[in-house]
């Protein structure tokens, strides 16, 4: 499903994408993968993930939001960030989508959609 709207709700373990109508929504879960072993750990509590994991996480999001005319960006931690700076360098289409970017811990998906959708209410109104 397309939408003018779409909110995304990422950490690094997974994103959760809303896709959000005034009376309807659809939501689908992209997980990031966790099979990689990194062989060459730096010290007992390094780093396990390989780098490609999050491209490849990041990359399965952006595809998720291709389309989408205005995308909100929630999550509780840095990986908001760094998939934004992802979009910046591999999707460009998707980082001018991205019209906001908020700090949100781990609401449910009700709790979630009446955010996005005053969010972009407010947004709208700007316009």
């Amino acid at each position: 499903m397309t939408s003018r709207h779409v909110a995304v709700w990422i950490d690094h373990h997974e994103a959760r994408v809303f896709y959000v109508a005034p009376g309807a929504f659809d939501e689908s879960t992209i997980r990031a993968s966790n099979r990689h072993v990194h062989r060459h750990p730096n010290g007992p509590d390094g780093p396990k993930a390989h780098p490609d994991d999050a491209h490849r996480f990041f990359h399965e999001v952006t595809k998720a939001l291709e389309g989408a005319a205005e995308v909100l960006v929630v999550g509780p931690s840095t990986a908001k960030l760094q998939f934004i700076r992802y979009a910046q360098e591999h999707a460009q289409a998707v980082a001018r989508a991205i019209v906001g970017i908020e700090t949100v811990d781990h609401p449910t998906d009700p709790q979630l959609v009446a955010y996005a959708r005053q969010y972009f209410r407010a947004a709208d109104r700007m316009h």
